[in-house]
């Protein structure tokens, strides 16, 4: 009767871990939502125009109150006490769309929660093993769950910035037009929205914010520089930077875009030259491995099997 019960069990098991699965992923997930809750239009308010933000400081990415102290307190076992890399979370969260209240809170709790989830679920499916299995299992599910979120968040980031990155070069030609037609730089950069946000709604969004922050006074040169940090692109340092200059120094605004534009046109074709020499290798490295072998054994198969029918008893004798 014993040994039925234990082959039973070991018959749903893979059923039992992937329900355990499902219930760890669905808790993490209402954990979450339950330390997210909505914010108000006082509290988007206060963060566009610097209310929420210490005297003395000019930080975008400053932690507020809206993810509890529950929250708080589970993610100070996950958080970083080096200030840099604290700075460094913020931004990635920041340029992975995550901008709601106590979001680094949120996102250091979902990783101390999944830690020790997993390393649950890893002892509960290593402990009839031997004890360094077990010791691994829970090793694993640790693992995942406290660097799990780190890659989701790194993915987020990377398919973001080419979603941005796709869109930007006409974004820019328009801006150019823009100014080029009189427009001053903020109505420029509202024109510019509006017309891209059909086809690229997520640049129009990040360009739409610039003067969302302007009207609410914000500086110009802050709002510049906080497009720079919601976006991570390169190009986009590089034209905040045009910019930056352009007002300082009293150039054309116009003159410097247009400049700006084709230097990143260039570089767009430059990349697409690049990715179409990488084809080659890449293809060499693929029929070496796949076509290769299967064309010797097209070529080949058939005189090694007379060979081995007709030559190699000949050779024996007989």
């Amino acid at each position: 009767m014993c040994s039925v019960d234990v082959s039973a069990l070991s018959s749903i098991a893979p059923l039992i871990a992937i329900a355990a699965f499902i219930a760890v992923i669905a808790m993490a997930y209402a954990i979450s939502v339950f330390m997210n809750p909505q914010r108000t239009a006082k509290d988007r308010i206060s963060d566009m125009t610097g209310s929420s933000r210490p005297a003395g400081g000019d930080n975008l990415f400053v932690q507020d109150d809206g993810a509890g102290d529950f929250a708080r307190r589970i993610s100070a076992l996950a958080k970083p006490k080096d200030e840099d890399e604290a700075e460094n979370q913020r931004r990635n969260l920041l340029q992975a769309g995550f901008r709601g209240a106590g979001a680094v809170d949120i996102y250091s709790a979902v990783r101390v929660v999944l830690a020790l989830a997993l390393a649950g679920l890893g002892f509960f499916l290593t402990r009839n093993f031997a004890g360094i299995y077990i010791a691994l299992g829970v090793l694993i599910g640790a693992t995942l769950g406290n660097y799990g979120p780190s890659i989701f968040v790194g993915t987020r980031v990377t398919a973001r910035k080419a979603v941005l990155l796709k869109s930007f070069p006409d974004a820019l030609d328009l801006l150019v037009s823009s100014v080029e037609a009189g427009l001053g730089l903020d109505a420029a950069f509202k024109r510019v929205a509006q017309e891209m946000e059909s086809s690229a709604p997520m640049l129009a969004h990040e360009l739409q914010m610039v003067n969302y922050e302007a009207e609410a006074g914000i500086p110009r040169v802050e709002a510049l520089r906080h497009l720079d940090h919601r976006t991570g692109l390169e190009e986009v340092n590089s034209l905040v930077n045009v910019l930056l200059q352009a007002e300082r120094f009293g150039t054309s605004v116009a003159g410097a875009l247009r400049i700006h534009s084709e230097l990143v046109r260039k570089k767009r074709m430059l990349a697409a030259e690049e990715n179409a020499a990488k084809i080659s290798p890449k293809l060499t490295v693929a029929m070496i491995l796949f076509v290769l072998p299967s064309l010797f054994i097209v070529l080949g198969g058939p005189a090694g099997i007379n060979m081995y029918r007709n030559l190699f008893p000949a050779m024996a004798g007989p």
